[in-house]
């Protein structure tokens, strides 16, 4: 049988066993949708149903192949409380789930302003819970009484792993990345963690994600046929399982820009440190598989262009993706009277206090109105104009976030994800960058290599940077586009959304 190593791939909706070969190859794959399920009066993630599908998955795998390590990418901004016997004691709460404006107020009543938080825990406020440890918090107010009988506090990858081994563990990624959890500064467990009474709750300290947790448990063998000395590794936050690649192969400084519903840019730095201007908006750090800074910022972009192309779309009966039209952004930038300005989900992105709306010559029409056919505005009649402003508008959100993760002059901008194939919002970034190099790439199934990557080194015993001759990126430059008077449209286009 082939030896190979086994990814468990948790997204928020869609699950996936990925299976690597020694050459780092992908060999097979096993898909399912598993959604949060409603417990107990929250919406929680459904566990106990990935975790048996889990199983059966490495049951099947098991009679085609010799798995011999396993590794835990899951997505972020979830936990798992379990008692002695190691079942969940509260419903892991699925981190979507609105709560009352209340619970924010009295989390940071009891633990800290947020721009405190933000300089110990490196953290920045997502909501609804996109932090655990507000999400902790809410359970604790919730279940008292089954909360104070919580034997581990588990983030999300670790659920798993604790579940294949028995051994509760963190790793330095997820406890990393916006949790309130870490003192970045200290390299220890936060005040947070004090004052909600879980010290006793958590390891020592968080593993790195390319040590080796333990082996497979009896049951875990017996349920799936796998031999007791399968190893598996600590666990990985998914975004950071992304980064991994371009880590142990990119020598020059870069900036990752992942992008989808949220656009994540990523920067490895070497220290922690907030500018005024970034405490208060989306900006955090991570930390690396070696646990080393990574600055974050996000913003929503996908779900801004995303919702205006639905608008236009059923305004225009299209839906077709417009070549890039240089004459048509010079001209919008050229005249520079109309602005779609962000944020539709209030208090998210680089630009949390603006309301969405579009901006023409002196009158401004809430994103509320577009959206419920109340008004619109008259640059909408057009449809590839109207794209093409979203375009613009996105692209200097995007730039406000590069710059906020420290790019500087010479840095290189890479784009993955979703807006690799928008040909009009990477061209006006070009022109916005004009010091900084932008080039899309591509890591094929990043998330689950880049934990895969984590697995071969444990089982192989040596660094993760001697696996650098096993990625295959696709490294394609984006022509640059000239666009005289970008600087000013985007210097008005921060004036009204600072005014």
């Amino acid at each position: 049988m082939k030896q190979v190593i086994a990814v468990l791939d948790i997204g928020k909706t869609n699950k996936k066993v990925a299976l690597f070969d020694e050459k780092m190859q992908m060999l097979d794959t096993r898909r399912r949708r598993i959604d949060s399920i409603p417990q107990e009066g929250v919406q929680a993630e459904d566990v106990l149903s990935i975790e048996e599908w889990f199983l059966d998955a490495l049951a099947d795998l098991s009679t085609l192949y010799r798995i011999r390590a396993i590794a835990v990418t899951t997505h972020g901004a979830a936990s798992v409380c379990v008692d002695e016997e190691g079942n969940p004691i509260v419903p892991p709460v699925d981190y979507t789930f609105p709560v009352e404006e209340s619970v924010h107020e009295r989390f940071f009543r009891t633990m800290g302003s947020a721009e405190e938080l933000q300089v110990e825990t490196a953290t920045a406020e997502v909501r609804p819970l996109i932090n655990v440890g507000k999400a902790l918090f809410f359970l604790r107010e919730t279940f008292p009484e089954r909360f104070s009988r919580i034997r581990h506090v588990l983030m999300y990858p670790q659920y798993f792993t604790y579940r294949l081994t028995g051994i509760a563990s963190a790793d330095i990624t997820y406890t990393g990345c916006h949790s309130y959890l870490w003192d970045f500064h200290a390299s220890t467990w936060s005040t947070v963690v004090d004052k909600l009474g879980i010290r006793s709750a958590l390891p020592e300290k968080p593993l790195l994600s390319t040590e080796v947790l333990g082996t497979i448990s009896a049951a875990v063998a017996d349920r799936t046929g796998l031999e007791r000395d399968v190893i598996v590794t600590a666990g990985i936050h998914d975004s950071n399982a992304s980064l991994l690649p371009y880590l142990i192969t990119r020598e020059r400084d870069f900036v990752l820009n992942s992008t989808g519903t949220w656009c994540v840019a990523m920067h490895p730095e070497k220290s922690v440190a907030f500018t005024p201007d970034e405490v208060g908006k989306m900006v955090f750090y991570n930390l690396s598989y070696a646990g080393r800074p990574v600055k974050t910022s996000i913003l929503m972009g996908g779900l801004e262009y995303e919702n205006y192309r639905r608008i236009l779309s059923e305004r225009h009966a299209r839906n077709d993706d417009p070549a890039i039209n240089p004459a048509l952004l010079a001209e919008i930038v050229q005249q520079a009277d109309t602005f779609v300005l962000p944020s539709i989900v209030p208090g998210t992105g680089q630009f949390p206090d603006s309301p969405a709306r579009v901006v023409e010559g002196s009158s401004a029409i809430p994103f509320s109105e577009i959206e419920s056919g109340k008004a619109f505005p008259g640059a909408f009649e057009d449809y590839e104009r109207a794209l093409a402003l979203v375009d613009v508008s996105v692209a200097i959100q995007t730039v406000v976030a590069l710059e906020r993760v420290g790019l500087r002059k010479g840095t290189e901008v890479f784009i993955e994800g979703g807006f690799r194939n928008n040909r009009s919002y990477l061209a006006i970034l070009t022109a916005l960058l004009p010091d900084n190099p932008v080039a899309l790439t591509s890591v094929e199934e990043a998330t689950s290599f880049g934990a895969a990557l984590c697995a071969r080194a444990a089982l192989e015993g040596r660094p993760v940077e001697a696996l650098a001759d096993t990625v295959q990126m696709a490294v394609q430059p984006v022509e640059r586009l000239d666009l005289p008077g970008i600087g000013d449209y985007q210097k008005r286009f921060l004036e009204l959304v600072a005014g």
